[in-house]
């Protein structure tokens, strides 16, 4: 065992030692810092990471379609003949068997990103055979739940991450 007395009393220079090792350090924390910082995304990418919208003001059987990321987003306050309509589809007539419970939250509420599965194009709604949406440039059809029923898109217009805030607000994203 040590004698306790020949153990040297720390001195100036280790006081310094540490004193300059604790300066460096701080001084290379404050200098990451702006390194760091600047790959968070800016506010004009957060600003589209979720929107909120106001669906107050669409009626029964009517669409509105706002911008999400760059792509529209198609809100559609359906009607019970068009709810009734997707219900009843057998899932072995779909490409995308999806049913219509999974693609909507509240029946009367269709929230989906208004693209074309096949090559990217805008669909018109409330058109096609389906009576839902119409992809004119290479002839997709989409039914009233936004399912594809012909044509060659092979998968259902996505549906993207939303939550109801109230019975008149929604928020994308």
């Amino acid at each position: 065992m040590a004698d306790a007395s020949k153990l040297e009393q720390p001195g100036r220079r280790d006081f310094l030692y540490i004193a300059t090792g604790a300066f460096g350090a701080l001084g290379v924390s404050v200098g990451a810092w702006p390194l760091l910082d600047q790959m968070n995304p800016d506010a004009s990418v957060k600003a589209l990471a979720s929107i909120e919208v106001d669906i107050s003001t669409i009626g029964e059987g009517e669409s509105m379609t706002v911008n999400w990321r760059g792509k529209p987003v198609f809100i559609r306050h359906r009607t019970a003949v068009e709810i009734k309509a997707s219900a009843d589809v057998p899932l072995s007539e779909l490409k995308d068997p999806q049913t219509d419970a999974e693609r909507a939250e509240k029946p009367e509420w269709l929230i989906m990103v208004g693209v074309c599965t096949h090559l990217g194009c805008i669909p018109l709604g409330e058109a096609g055979e389906y009576n839902g949406w119409f992809c004119p440039c290479h002839n997709s059809v989409y039914d009233t739940a936004g399912r594809i029923r012909k044509g060659p898109a092979p998968l259902n217009m996505e549906i993207p991450e939303y939550e109801f805030l109230s019975d008149t607000k929604i928020k994308i994203g």
